[in-house]
């Protein structure tokens, strides 16, 4: 089974929402996500735009990124919006999708952020299929 990681910094709301979009896409596939400085709980607008279109990810938890989890996946950097604690300076041979944080912004713009996940995740599993 292929593991799949999602990391970004605090790991409320972009990873999740990539972690949520998998786990209903392709349950075949192992997921999580982590971050490098993981809030205590997930961003509740994030949760809310999520709930809209019948993903309910209000049961996963922030996690922090260990070096197995990167050994042993296939791992995808959301974004790096943190210069200091950006994934991608402790990760290597890792796919960038540069999404902006959710953080800060008004629902619209999450729902923007959130269809824009989507499609990154479909892209993903079809590519991940087609290997």
């Amino acid at each position: 089974m292929k593991k799949i990681l999602f990391v970004c910094v605090e790991n409320v709301g972009r990873s999740q929402m990539a972690e949520g979009f998998l786990r209903k896409y392709a349950p075949k596939f192992d997921v999580m996500s982590a971050g490098t400085q993981p809030k205590s709980e997930l961003n509740s607008n994030v949760v809310k735009v999520m709930h809209e279109i019948g993903i309910d990810i209000t049961n996963q938890k922030p996690k922090e990124f260990t070096n197995e989890m990167i050994s042993q996946s296939i791992s995808v950097n959301m974004g790096c919006m943190d210069s200091e604690f950006c994934p991608a300076l402790f990760m290597k041979d890792m796919i960038d999708w540069n999404i902006s944080d959710p953080k800060d912004k008004d629902l619209n713009q999450i729902r923007e952020i959130r269809d824009q996940i989507k499609n990154e995740v479909l892209d993903l599993i079809k590519n991940l299929e087609n290997k």
